[in-house]
């Protein structure tokens, strides 16, 4: 039986998630039936345009998917739901965002790839506001509420918008952490000028032989290769293809643009080449291979954690370790910034380490470019990243060893992880005295 027809026959009572993907043209009535119980509910994949004004029923509801469906707008039913805090429709085709349709609650709110031009100003009046993520959209502006009402927003996507200027008031919100603003008119011209100064060398999509894929994530696919060399010898290699689409982070060029640019480093996955002569113009690059003995050092967030990673029930590592791998991504940071980039997406699982603190930065999708001709906003700009760094030395302390700690060590990045925390931006260190703070 379909989970559909599990649904209708009564089979699902008790249940906290449903995920249902069944064509549906009109939301099933059944799924109140699931009241006294539902907070999860996933209608992605179908062809819905509407939900019941009565939404509010399923009472218990926390999480609501509707991606990859019919909307034309967002449904009002969902501000009556008073538990409701994640709001998940990527890709619809969304015009209007009215103040009755978000909920009081709201914690997480996805709205990427539809056509918003406006928000209303009630975004700004939603005191829990965590995550917000619209890149791929038509969006000017933010809402003017936003910079003194969004105090607990800690990650914001505008990437792919039509942004003439970097919103005011987004550099002194206390808590922002990871941003990406890459794709708009005025990031343009620095994104160009990184291209531009790459000498990167051009590689033939036919040396190329693809192998085993290594992973896949919203902006393209990982394979391993071999790359035939001009003596006809093979080097194995990583190939990177990029989609087309604008993904939850940005587009995928202005990622690309972001690895030509940041350069050769011990903590950075060396980039090879650019691929070029693909039978269908796909882009994408070449990277060197990382050894397999490197894995993630953690998860992504989950629906409870929201902003913060989650890491495996064992996680633990000695404060020597903590050090090397904080004095590794701060170095890196440090070059990327010089390079007038900023990463947007520093975070534990996009790191990976080999368990004894040797460790790699990676994924740029959510990278956007500084400006070269404004230094104040470019500090402030880097500051928002030092937060991000204060929560990945948060995390990195929480899972040291108690046995096996230095002292000295611990204490000084413990007030290094209160400096770049900082509640006022312009209290937090530059990454370049971060590196000195830990002796790198």
């Amino acid at each position: 039986m379909t989970m559909l027809e599990r649904l209708r026959a009564g089979e699902l009572v008790g249940t906290q998630r449903l995920d249902l993907s069944a064509g549906l043209a009109e939301f099933p009535p059944e799924i109140f039936g699931l009241a006294d119980t539902l907070e999860v509910l996933n209608l992605s994949g179908n062809a819905l345009s509407s939900l019941p004004a009565d939404l509010h029923r399923l009472h218990r509801l926390r999480v609501l998917f509707c991606s990859d469906n019919r909307f034309t707008e967002l449904p009002e039913a969902l501000g009556r739901c008073e538990r409701l805090e994640m709001v998940g429709f990527k890709a619809n085709r969304i015009e209007r965002v009215a103040t009755a349709s978000l909920p009081p609650a709201l914690r997480w709110l996805i709205l990427t790839d539809n056509r918003i031009e406006t928000l209303p100003e009630a975004l700004g009046q939603r005191p829990r506001l965590q995550k917000l993520m619209l890149a791929g959209n038509r969006l000017r502006a933010l809402p003017a509420s936003m910079a003194a009402g969004s105090g607990a927003l800690e990650l914001l996507r505008i990437s792919a918008n039509r942004f003439e200027a970097l919103p005011d008031g987004l550099a002194q919100l206390p808590r922002l952490s990871w941003l990406a603003f890459a794709g708009n008119p005025f990031d343009e011209t620095p994104e160009a000028r990184t291209v531009q100064a790459q000498a990167t060398a051009a590689i033939d999509w036919h040396r190329l032989a693809l192998g085993p894929r290594l992973g896949e994530g919203a902006s393209g696919v990982i394979h391993q290769a071999d790359w035939q060399q001009p003596d006809g010898s093979l080097r194995p290699v990583a190939v990177k293809r990029f989609k087309g689409a604008v993904t939850s982070d940005g587009w995928p060029h202005s990622e690309m643009a972001a690895c030509l640019g940041a350069g050769g480093h011990p903590n950075l996955i060396p980039v090879l080449g650019r691929i070029v002569g693909h039978p269908e113009g796909v882009e994408g690059l070449v990277l060197s291979l990382v050894d397999p003995a490197f894995t993630s050092l953690a998860g992504p967030p989950s629906l409870e954690s929201c902003t913060r990673d989650v890491y495996p029930a064992d996680a633990r590592w000695s404060t020597g370790t903590a050090l090397a791998m904080a004095r590794g991504i701060a170095s890196a940071v440090v070059q990327l910034h010089a390079r007038g980039i900023l990463h947007g997406d520093l975070y534990a699982h996009n790191i990976l380490w080999n368990g004894q603190g040797d460790c790699l930065l990676g994924d740029f999708g959510a990278a956007s470019f500084l400006p070269r001709d404004d230094e104040d906003r470019s500090q402030a700009l880097q500051r928002i990243e030092v937060r991000a760094f204060g929560c990945l030395l948060e995390e990195l302390l929480a899972h040291c060893d108690p046995t096996d700690a230095t002292a000295t060590d611990l204490a000084g990045m413990t007030r290094l992880k209160s400096r770049c925390l900082a509640a006022e931006p312009t209290d937090r260190p530059l990454f370049a005295d971060i590196v000195r703070s830990l002796g790198a």
